[in-house]
């Protein structure tokens, strides 16, 4: 596991000395809709495909992947350049606030515009591809994880931290939800869910 600090989308890894297990839950999301969700495993590493629908165009969603100053409207992090270009790239974790808390080294190893996006993100390898459909567009992201342990946790963080690019993309000025804050969003009750949904544990923090 990378270092306790590291936020993933829409929550935080803790260190040991939390009290996670007190924290409120200002949000129920037992009604929330899930997105679709899946679970695939090669050559050991596990891989979170999770897909969301949006009512917007591909250049417009891909703008939101590679652009900094769109990242940090939704994103855990924005990166010190466009990711719309292959090669080295510094992806700086935000923590509440939209604060700088830690730089990751990165590389985007694909970009085709406005369809395919994969680089490295710690340990991790995201790669989104966007499809269209109709007027609407199809954002899949696979995650390749680390650390099996994650499933539900990526999978809750990244469905927090899209509602907020819906809305963004939908004309509104949502505030992003990230680190600790995920917790008033139903982060706990959507790490059980997610769980359910892939066949693994829940992520236990702490």
């Amino acid at each position: 596991m990378v270092a306790a600090k590291r936020r993933l989308c829409g929550m935080a890894r803790i260190g040991s000395k939390s009290r996670s297990q007190t924290l409120p839950r200002l949000a129920k999301s037992d009604t929330t809709v899930l997105s679709e969700v899946g679970r695939e495993i090669s050559h050991g590493r596990t891989t979170v495909v999770f897909t969301r629908d949006f009512d917007t165009g591909r250049d417009a969603l891909w703008a939101m992947l590679t652009n900094p100053k769109r990242l940090r409207l939704w994103a855990p992090f924005t990166a010190d350049r466009d990711l719309s270009q292959v090669g080295r790239a510094t992806l700086t974790m935000l923590g509440d606030g939209g604060t700088p808390d830690a730089e990751l080294a990165s590389v985007v190893l694909v970009a085709d515009p406005p369809t395919l996006l994969e680089y490295s993100w710690a340990g991790d390898m995201l790669a989104w591809r966007i499809s269209t459909l109709g007027s609407r567009s199809r954002l899949t992201l696979h995650q390749t994880l680390s650390d099996e342990k994650m499933a539900s946790a990526i999978a809750a963080g990244w469905h927090l931290c899209l509602d907020v690019a819906g809305a963004v993309l939908a004309g509104s000025n949502a505030a992003p939800i990230r680190g600790m804050d995920a917790m008033n969003h139903g982060w706990f009750e959507l790490n059980e869910r997610y769980a359910a949904a892939l066949g693994v544990a829940p992520t236990q923090l702490g």
